[in-house]
């Protein structure tokens, strides 16, 4: 599967989660911005870089702020399987590391 079509599955499996819990979901991937993803909801607003992957760690060199025009900023990964983690900005993300998406979400 090519990559972009990879990471447009991810964004859309990411966006639907979010959208499932009330918030407003933009899509700005492709590479065009620092973030694929921004998320608005009750004032909030959070920042998503989404990313994939079928290895225990991935290598990543995008933004590394954790704050994005004041709003925080996170990389999410899915590592396959089912498992979709959320990461503060770091050179190395590996499995397990992070914090699952459904965690992080009835969190938000």
């Amino acid at each position: 599967m090519k990559s972009k079509s990879k990471g447009y599955r991810v964004e859309r499996k990411i966006r639907l989660k979010m959208e499932e819990r009330g918030w407003i979901v933009i899509r700005s991937g492709g590479s065009f911005g620092k973030a694929d993803l921004v998320c608005i909801k009750d004032g909030k607003c959070i920042f998503f870089q989404v990313k994939s992957t079928n290895k225990e760690k991935l290598y990543y060199n995008g933004y590394m702020e954790e704050k994005l025009g004041g709003f925080p900023f996170f990389v999410i990964v899915d590592f396959g399987y089912g498992d979709i983690e959320v990461f503060k900005p770091e050179e190395s993300l590996e499995r397990g590391k992070g914090i699952p998406i459904e965690d992080f979400l009835n969190q938000a």
